[in-house]
């Protein structure tokens, strides 16, 4: 019998509330959004539903429009892996606003693979409001 085909849903983007990384609760979705205000600690990043992948490994990343390190130097985009936890699962990528605000503005394009195939993805342009 062929391996099920996992299955993935966009369950929400924008703007979110503050997100503890500690914690099981994702954060709450504010306002469902591309523009993305630049206010420092404002959360914002996507929540994608994940049926039948538990124990996969997925790959994220999220290219940012050019934020600096403490040697002025750009910083490549932050990536990782993270395991699916169970087999229905909802997974939050996002990111927020910090000082100083001038190298956070631009667009920031986020996207989840798995096996290799972009399974999710969006794009925020970060604006001085």
């Amino acid at each position: 019998m062929p391996k099920r085909k996992p299955e993935v849903r966009l369950r929400s983007y924008g703007i979110y509330s503050q997100w503890d990384s500690h914690s099981k609760e994702l954060p709450d979705v504010v306002e469902i959004t591309h523009r993305i205000p630049a206010s420092i600690d404002i959360e914002f990043g996507m929540v994608l539903q994940i049926q039948g992948a538990k124990n996969q490994q997925l790959y994220y990343c999220i290219d940012h429009p050019g934020i600096l390190d403490d040697q002025g130097q750009v910083r490549p985009p932050f990536d990782g892996t993270v395991y699916v936890k169970t087999n229905d699962w909802n997974f939050y990528l996002g990111d927020t606003i910090w000082s100083p605000i001038n190298d956070k503005l631009g667009t920031w394009r986020m996207w989840v693979e798995l096996d290799g195939r972009v399974i999710g993805e969006k794009s925020f342009e970060v604006f001085q409001p």
